[in-house]
C-alpha cells in the first residue's frame, strides 16, 4: 500500500577497508556515523600497526645452553658462601679451644729448672729478685738453666709462648703483670720470686725439685760420658764464666761480616751466626 510507506528509509551499509595486524586488508561493514570512520582514528591505527616491532627470531640451542650455565653458576655461588661461613665459624672455635688449652712448656725444659731473668740493673728490685731466686734454686743442687732476656731476645719469645700471652722484657712481662724472674720446673710454671721464696721457706720446694729435676752432679756425669767435660756444679763454666754466652767468632761481636761480590766489590751483611748482641751460646756449657 502506497500510503503505508515507511517514513524512515533504510540506511545503506557502507564498507570500510581495515588493515589487520599481519599487514593484510579486510573489508568490514560499519554503520554510518561510527567512530571507525573517523579519519584520525584510522590514521592512528595504521601508524600503530606499522610501528609494531618485528617478531624475535627463535633462539638457538647454544644461547639456551649459555643461559643454563649462567643459572647453574648463580646456584653454585650459594654453596660457596655457606662453605666460607662454616670455615670462619670453625676458625673461631679453634681459637677458643687454643685459649683454653695450656700453653706449651719452654724448649729444653725437661728434668730441669728454667729461670727467665735479667742481668740489667735498671730496676733494682727486679735485679735483686732475679739474683735471690737463682741463688735459692742453685742451693738445691739441681740443674738450673738461667736464661737472661737482656742477652738474647729469643728468650722473650719463649717466655711469651710459655705464659700464653705477653712478652718478657725490662722489669717484667708486658700484658701479664708478672715481673721477672719466672721459674719453670720440668716444663711447669711455678711462679715468680715471691712464689719461690714462699715454697723455699715452707719446705715445699725441696720435694718439687728433687722429684721433677735431675741433680746437677748427675747431669755433669751424663754429659761427660758424651765427650764434653763440664765444670762441677759449684764452679762456673770455664768457657763463659756462667754467663752462657760468648762473643761471636765470625764477626767478633759486631753483628756484621764482609761478603765479597764480583759486581759491586763486596759489602757488609748481617752476621748469620750471632744474635742481636753479637753473642752465641757457649760451646762448653
Amino acid at each position: 500500500m502506497a500510503g503505508l510507506d515507511y517514513d524512515d528509509e533504510e540506511e545503506e551499509e557502507e564498507e570500510e577497508v581495515v588493515v589487520d595486524g599481519h599487514g593484510g586488508e579486510r573489508q568490514v561493514k560499519s554503520a554510518p556515523g561510527s567512530p571507525a570512520f573517523d579519519p584520525d582514528v584510522l590514521a592512528a591505527f595504521r601508524k600503530a600497526v606499522e610501528e609494531l616491532p618485528p617478531e624475535s627470531p627463535p633462539r638457538d640451542a647454544a644461547a639456551a645452553a649459555d643461559d643454563d650455565d649462567n643459572k647453574k653458576g648463580e646456584i653454585q655461588k650459594f654453596p660457596g658462601v655457606v662453605r666460607a661461613r662454616i670455615i670462619l665459624f670453625q676458625k673461631e672455635i679453634d681459637a677458643k679451644l687454643a685459649k683454653k688449652a695450656p700453653p706449651p712448656p719452654p724448649p729444653e725444659s725437661a728434668r730441669r729448672v728454667v729461670v727467665y731473668l735479667t742481668s740489667l740493673r735498671g730496676i733494682r728490685q727486679t735485679y735483686e729478685d732475679c739474683c735471690a731466686t737463682a741463688s735459692i734454686l742453685r742451693s738445691y743442687g739441681v740443674r738450673v738453666d738461667e736464661r737472661d732476656l737482656s742477652l738474647h731476645a729469643g728468650y722473650k719469645d719463649e717466655l711469651r709462648a710459655a705464659l700464653g700471652d705477653g712478652a718478657g722484657g725490662g722489669g717484667g712481662v708486658p700484658g701479664q703483670g708478672r715481673p721477672l724472674p719466672q721459674v719453670f720446673v720440668d716444663g711447669c710454671h711455678v711462679g715468680g720470686a715471691e712464689d719461690v721464696r714462699r715454697m723455699h721457706e715452707s719446705g715445699e720446694l725441696t720435694g718439687t725439685l728433687l722429684k721433677a729435676c735431675d741433680t746437677a752432679a748427675a747431669a755433669v756425669a751424663a754429659v761427660g760420658k758424651g765427650g764434653r767435660q763440664l765444670a762441677p756444679p759449684s764452679e762456673p763454666c770455664g768457657g763463659c764464666g756462667g754467663v752462657r754466652f760468648v762473643p761471636c767468632d765470625a764477626c767478633s761481636g759486631s753483628c756484621k761480616v764482609f761478603v765479597a761480590d764480583d759486581e759491586d766489590g763486596g759489602a757488609f751483611r748481617r752476621c748469620p751466626e750471632c744474635n742481636e748482641n753479637g753473642l752465641v751460646r757457649c760451646p762448653v756449657c
